[in-house]
């Protein structure tokens, strides 16, 4: 028993010492890979995120884990040669740095060299995508811009046409030879026949003077010049009165007053109105008919206060009558009005038409196509469809070389006819885009390229001379 017991606490001796030596290796072992360094930092066993400059435990009891220094891997390639243009985030993030940095991770930005990689803010697309997408540009250039606008108006009668048929002595309606409003009527077509005592008084008086005037052929000087005073005063009466030359040239061949006399039409026109009524009295100046010449009516056009000042004097017109589909109708515009409708806020325009068929009646609707001009001489421009609008700003793909594609933001001005006035951004000869909107579907990274470009410190990014890395602070928690 006592052999046994002797034999046992020698084996356990053996077993304590192997293990004590062999834990010493390791720790040896362990203790030589590191080199003997300390750690730089202890990190959070289940939260790398927290860390601590000392030897610490969580709240589980458990203790941070201790981070060494990491060797250098020997399969490393050899650093790139080159000017650093920038450093980029490690992750691919859109965030630069123009001096080394560090990210949230701890993890080093990487250099851009020259040559290395597309400047910042490019897109860069295989010539293969740039095919199989239909990738088309457009040379930026300068042009008249030219916009066409759309204003509504009706057809009205042309002031300056517009006749009304008065008597300049009292009488009586005879007889009405035109009697309905709307009527046709010809230039010297008799409109109603009058009976005036004044008119019959105007012509005796004449046949009388005219009688004397033969009868003292004989007379004195003074006596024939008399005469002929009052004749020539008689026929002048006459004319006054608007008594046609027909008519006196008649009185004076039969020698006898005429009972009633024809008022004629002064134009070709259309009888707008007719206050005459036959048997009616009338009295000098008082209304009988109306009558507007139609061979040219006016379109009176309401155009909106901001399209109002590239409209001129003169210009030529296209106009459409919703009563005329299948027609077009050419015109100029012959006056600007001086004055705004502020209850529409628009400027009324006055456009002339030509109405030899009749087919323009007065009252109806219809739309002119006028042209404006953005100035007088030819401004920078781009086609519309080259303009990403985010409505915050506007940016357009600018071509830098094959395959190679860079935003730029753009000031524009007005638009008109398909085209945008660049104000600033683009040059003459610059390449943009036309066809943008696959670009935004197909490279995710273009949003990316947006936003790093709109920052200021990536727009002229240099790599300082000597630059030292931004050194990673830890927080003990």
């Amino acid at each position: 028993m006592t052999r046994y017991l002797q034999f046992l606490l020698i084996l356990l001796l053996g077993l304590g010492l192997g293990f004590w030596v062999a834990h010493l290796d390791v720790t040896k072992t362990d203790s030589n890979t590191r080199g003997e360094k300390k750690p730089l930092y202890y990190r959070h066993p289940m939260n790398p995120q927290v860390t601590s400059t000392t030897p610490t435990k969580d709240e589980m009891g458990m203790d941070y884990v201790a981070v060494f220094a990491e060797p250098p891997a020997t399969a490393e390639p050899s650093p790139k040669s080159g000017k650093i243009l920038y450093y980029r985030h490690p992750m691919g993030a859109a965030d630069t740095s123009p001096v080394p940095k560090k990210d949230e991770m701890g993890m080093d930005y990487l250099p851009v060299y020259e040559g290395g990689q597309s400047p910042l803010g490019q897109i860069q697309i295989s010539p293969e995508k740039i095919q199989k997408l239909g990738v088309t540009t457009a040379t930026v250039s300068k042009r008249l811009l030219i916009r066409n606008i759309r204003a509504l108006g009706s057809i009205q009668v042309d002031e300056r046409r517009v006749h009304a048929v008065t008597s300049k002595f009292e009488g009586w309606i005879q007889r009405l030879t035109v009697n309905a409003t709307g009527q046709a009527v010809k230039r010297g077509q008799p409109l109603l026949e009058i009976y005036s005592p004044e008119l019959m008084t105007a012509q005796q008086e004449y046949l009388i003077a005219q009688e004397g005037q033969q009868a003292l052929q004989q007379a004195s000087t003074q006596a024939r010049d008399t005469a002929a005073r009052l004749a020539e005063n008689a026929l002048r009466r006459l004319h006054y009165w608007d008594i046609a030359t027909a008519q006196i040239r008649r009185l004076q061949s039969t020698g006898k007053p005429l009972e009633t006399l024809p008022l004629l039409s002064p134009v070709n026109g259309v009888v707008l109105e007719k206050p005459a009524v036959e048997g009616m009295r009338f009295m000098p100046g008082e209304l009988l008919f109306r009558i507007a010449d139609l061979s040219m009516v006016w379109l009176l056009a309401e155009v909106f206060e901001q399209d109002s000042a590239g409209i001129k004097p003169g210009q030529t017109v296209q106009v459409h009558i919703n009563a005329y589909p299948e027609k077009r109708f050419n015109g100029k515009v012959g006056f600007i009005y001086p004055t705004l409708a502020t209850e529409t806020r628009t400027v009324k325009v006055r456009v002339e038409l030509a109405n030899t068929d009749g087919l323009l009646k007065p009252g109806l609707y219809g739309s002119v196509t006028l042209a404006t001009q953005t100035g007088s001489d030819a401004r920078l421009a781009i086609p519309d469809s080259a303009v990403i609008d985010s409505g915050i700003r506007q940016v357009v793909l600018l071509q830098k070389g094959e395959g190679s594609f860079e935003p730029r933001t753009v000031k524009l001005g007005q638009k008109a006819d398909g085209y945008y006035e660049v104000l600033e951004g683009l040059a003459t000869g610059d390449e943009v885009v036309t066809r943008a909107l696959f670009l935004i579907d197909a490279e995710s990274n273009l949003k990316s390229a947006l936003d790093s470009f709109s920052k200021e410190a990536v727009t002229d990014v240099q790599a300082p001379a000597e630059a030292a890395p931004e050194q990673h602070q830890h927080e003990g928690h």
